[in-house]
């Protein structure tokens, strides 16, 4: 860890996140992300991995994932779009099914997909064509950016540990470790 460029977290865990887990777990991941970004769907399937293993030495309500949206708009032009995507799913239960979907299918983001993504999952779609048309879940969103931005994410993905930003290596060994010593 950079003790010298260390950032905080400042806006802290909440049941308006997206998440998995309880927030009053031993430790909360914080991962700010972008569906477009190739890195962030590597980074998620590296600490989906890691979540399942935790949860199965240490027992269910050891980890907290947390999902922030952070979409970067001037390099991964359908970023936003998959965002509210997201968003529009998650109003009908289905946020982790589509965020799934998402990361995998990250080069096919453009509308047409992402009909086909609330179709496949069998979300009502006049619903989420709604939403998606009147942008409905864009404040929520920018919200993600904004406290992103204040806690010094300046790209994705981006990690905070119990509040701590995480900017070691990408790989399991040394995640596993960050997240068994950051325990409170």
């Amino acid at each position: 860890m950079n003790n010298d460029h260390q950032h905080r977290l400042l806006f802290p865990p909440s049941t308006q996140d997206r998440k998995q887990g309880l927030l009053s777990a031993s430790v909360v991941l914080v991962m700010y992300g972008d569906y477009q970004c190739q890195e962030s769907a590597e980074v998620y399937r590296l600490l989906k991995v890691i979540g399942r293993q935790l949860s199965t030495s240490l027992g269910e309500d050891y980890l907290c994932f947390i999902f922030r949206h952070f979409p970067q708009i001037k390099i991964h032009s359908q970023a936003l779009r998959a965002a509210e995507a997201a968003e529009a799913a998650a109003v009908q239960g289905q946020f982790w099914q589509i965020h799934d979907i998402l990361f995998i299918h990250q080069q096919q983001l453009a509308d047409g997909y992402l009909v086909e993504y609330a179709n496949d999952l069998g979300l009502d779609i006049s619903q989420f064509l709604q939403d998606m048309c009147k942008h409905l879940h864009l404040e929520r969103i920018n919200q993600d950016i904004e406290s992103g931005i204040h806690s010094g994410v300046t790209a994705t993905p981006a990690l905070f540990i119990n509040g701590i930003w995480y900017g070691d290596r990408w790989n399991m060994e040394q995640l596993i470790a960050a997240i068994v010593n950051t325990e409170n």
